[in-house]
């Protein structure tokens, strides 16, 4: 029961994240901006969906339901730190990668720290979310695919940040 409830807040959470991207699109585009590493996107997508099956799929394999309560405390720091990143990027944050010419770059927030932060959390969901329930052939096999997928999606918006 507490899977259920934890992968639907999460569902919930990734489905506000999109509808936000969404609404943030249609402003960047009406603002000039130009999208980079449209060919990696679809992949990305369904690299996240993928994650959320195997999930969904080795819990169900799994048996007993084996919470790891540190974990589970940790990851929901992890949403609030997304939502700082969020904010601070204000309309400028979306899941694809878009850049307005001549628009100077966010420092502020997490951004005055690192330069990627949004993928340092997902990076961290990737791994935590599964281990919340011991669920390691999820959190290693994504772990491994999403440091893979966020090779190329770094390199692209490094790309797109000179621009």
């Amino acid at each position: 029961m507490v899977f259920a409830i934890f992968v639907s807040f999460i569902v919930l959470l990734r489905i506000g994240e999109l509808s936000l991207s969404r609404r943030n699109e249609r402003w960047l585009l009406q603002h000039g901006a130009v999208e980079y590493g449209q060919r990696h996107y679809p992949w990305m997508v369904v690299l996240h969906v993928l994650f959320f099956v195997s999930l969904i799929a080795e819990y169900c394999s799994a048996g007993a339901e084996a919470i790891d309560f540190y974990l589970l405390a940790l990851y929901f720091v992890l949403p609030a730190l997304k939502a700082w990143t969020i904010l601070s990027l204000g309309k400028f944050w979306n899941t694809k990668i878009y850049r307005i010419p001549d628009f100077p770059l966010v420092r502020s927030g997490p951004y005055k720290y690192f330069k990627h932060p949004n993928y340092a959390i997902v990076v961290a969901e990737i791994a935590v979310i599964p281990l919340v329930f011991r669920l390691w052939h999820t959190a290693l096999v994504f772990s491994i695919l999403n440091a893979v997928m966020l090779a190329v999606r770094i390199r692209e918006e490094n790309r797109a940040l000179k621009a």
